[in-house]
């Protein structure tokens, strides 16, 4: 299958190491099967650039058998589930240093750019589990990501 990465350069070879931190996933490579969400997510990042660049998007050939077969560390969140959120919540939190997981590949939904908002809101004991998860929901249904 054909998975894509949204940037404003073209990447050849992937580099987990040069992934942001505190990513829903944590620090990793993102990729989605949607052509449309990794053409918006290098939009983004041209729109934060101060270089004068162009979104690119570039393709790679993923075997999803591998997902299957036992030979790498698997996780699969299907939908917005209470697990996904706190998950997700665990691989924001600025204040855990280190990794807050060790799979190969983390499949699921992507959250909301609100995020950060909502994790306070939650933190602080003003909203439920149950409502941040639908205050987490990205509001074109659900997209999900590759990491």
């Amino acid at each position: 299958m054909k998975l894509y990465h949204g940037s404003n350069i073209l990447i050849s070879h992937p580099d987990v190491t040069k992934g942001k931190p505190y990513k829903d996933f944590g620090r990793g490579f993102y990729l989605s099967d949607s052509f449309e969400q990794a053409m918006s997510m290098g939009e983004r990042v041209v729109s934060r650039s101060l270089d004068k660049t162009s979104p690119v998007v570039s393709t790679f050939e993923f075997d999803e058998s591998v997902m299957f077969d036992g030979s790498l560390k698997v996780k699969r969140f299907d939908s917005y589930t209470e697990e996904w959120a706190e998950f997700v919540l665990k691989n924001r939190n600025r204040k855990i240093t280190q990794p807050v997981h060790s799979y190969d590949i983390v499949y699921g939904p992507i959250a909301d750019d609100t995020i950060v908002r909502q994790m306070r809101r939650f933190e602080l004991g003003d909203i439920t589990i149950d409502e941040l998860m639908r205050q987490l929901q990205y509001p074109q249904g659900v997209t999900f990501q590759y990491f």
